[in-house]
């Protein structure tokens, strides 16, 4: 299976790192990252890059894409030449899928016009800007499209699609291999369980870095 991965400037690595870290370790799997330059691509905090192996040019075609997001992922959704490389490796895609904002830039591709899909929980008004249909939830599958929430819940969508392209067998040996067992201090993982004041402080920052 031949995984593509998306990177630009300013991604969020565990976007990227995340879900690489499961699905590569899938039985035949085969990943490439790749960006618009051979060479490394700086993520949002700049001080943590990874290597792109192979320019869009040299990416036709993949059985899974996928599109992490970061800052820099809504920049991208005017750059017609990687809008056209999204609509073109989707068309030979089995699996195309993102995390974050990720889905953003897909839906700003026409990928996800009229299917539900998940972002960060900043940005349903910008999915839907280009309609799609913002859902709620941590990871969203409508037909071979599968998005996930904000950024850790990357691990959670390639889990799924572990379990999916293989089986549950399979898909939980990865997940007893990284020892991916979520015991957080803190039960502010999600606007609806965080304090009213860290979500307002966060939003803040947020309005401060757009």
């Amino acid at each position: 299976m031949k995984i593509a991965i998306l990177l630009f400037d300013r991604f969020t690595a565990l976007d990227a790192v995340g879900p690489y870290e499961i699905l590569a370790r899938m039985p035949g799997a085969e990943v490439v990252f790749t960006a618009a330059r051979r060479g490394p691509v700086r993520s949002d905090l700049g001080s943590l890059a990874l290597t792109a192996d192979a320019t869009l040019d040299e990416v036709t075609a993949a059985d899974l894409l996928l599109v992490p997001g970061g800052p820099g992922s809504l920049d991208q959704c005017e750059q017609p030449e990687v809008l056209d490389w999204l609509r073109a490796v989707d068309a030979t895609t089995t699996w195309t899928t993102s995390v974050c904002s990720g889905s953003v830039l897909l839906a700003a591709a026409g990928l996800l016009t009229g299917r539900r899909a998940t972002t960060h929980w900043f940005l349903p008004q910008a999915l839907a800007g280009f309609g799609a249909q913002p859902v709620d939830e941590r990871v969203v599958f409508d037909g071979k499209y599968a998005t996930a929430a904000g950024v850790s819940a990357g691990l959670d969508l390639a889990l799924h699609l572990v379990g999916r392209i293989h089986d549950a067998e399979t898909a939980q040996g990865i997940q007893l291999l990284i020892e991916y067992d979520p015991q957080p201090p803190y039960t502010a993982g999600s606007t609806r369980t965080a304090p009213p004041a860290v979500v307002d402080a966060v939003r803040d920052r947020f309005a401060v870095r757009s």
